[in-house]
């Protein structure tokens, strides 16, 4: 136990935060336990550091420990037992996709010509649900691009993307090549997870217009925030597709 310890303090003794930053504690501890988790002896299952003793030593109350701990428990990267302690979770399920790209690159893949039906960008001011997802306070100005893609005979998707300001877009692009090769190649910024949410809706006047499709017609929506390697929101994309033109499968691996 006390080899443990040794172990435990010599990880530990280069911990700090920086109580005069504009970073929240609770996210700068949570930066913390994400590069204490991948630690192998943690990862190997050896029970995370007590919440009192991490206090102590970043000083800083219990409850910025706690709710850092709580998204990472949320986001199933930590396991929380009474009276036992917080470890690190075995992932042996991820709905992370292991082969993703933007939607020019999903075309070329399958060898299909696409067309850009309509394309608009411009500064708009975050509302508070593209501020949520991109993490950045409301109202700041964030590059909006709007497109309408399909193929030779008819749209059939409308996308609109909000961009972090981190990356350095103003708008004047050249949106028609890969969007994920413009960041990559013209803004050093590694597109590289992708959390996707998908659910059915009924297309409303707006839609319909758009995609060709009558009002009340279903629809299948996907939201998706990009983020780098750092886990940090690049883009916050919103897409709505025709339903009995595109269908959406993910291959699961255990």
């Amino acid at each position: 136990m006390s080899e443990q310890r040794n172990i435990e303090d010599s990880i530990l003794s280069g911990f700090s935060v920086d109580h005069n930053s504009a970073i929240p504690l609770h996210k700068q501890v949570e930066d913390l336990l994400r590069e204490l988790i991948k630690n192998p002896i943690y990862s190997k299952g050896a029970l995370l550091p007590k919440e009192v003793d991490m206090s102590k030593r970043l000083g800083i109350s219990r409850n910025t420990i706690r709710q850092a701990t709580n998204k990472l428990v949320h986001e199933n990267l930590l396991i929380r037992k009474k009276g036992v302690g917080t470890t690190v979770a075995r992932q042996t399920l991820t709905s992370k996709l292991d082969n993703w790209f933007s939607f020019s690159q999903e075309m070329h893949e399958k060898g299909l010509e696409f067309t850009n039906y309509s394309l608009r960008t411009g500064s708009v001011r975050a509302t508070a649900d593209v501020a949520r997802h991109l993490q950045i306070e409301r109202g700041k100005k964030v590059i909006k691009l709007e497109r309408l893609r399909g193929l030779k005979d008819g749209p059939f998707v409308y996308f609109i993307s909000f961009f972090h300001p981190r990356i350095g877009f103003s708008g004047k692009e050249d949106f028609t090549r890969h969007l994920y090769e413009i960041m990559e190649k013209d803004y050093a910024t590694i597109p590289s997870i992708s959390k996707e949410e998908i659910k059915a809706m009924l297309a409303d006047e707006f839609l319909s217009d758009q995609l060709g499709i009558k009002v009340g017609d279903p629809i299948l929506f996907r939201k998706r925030v990009v983020c780098d390697p750092g886990e940090r929101p690049i883009e916050y994309n919103l897409g709505y597709y025709r339903a009995d033109r595109f269908s959406y499968s993910i291959d699961i691996r255990r």
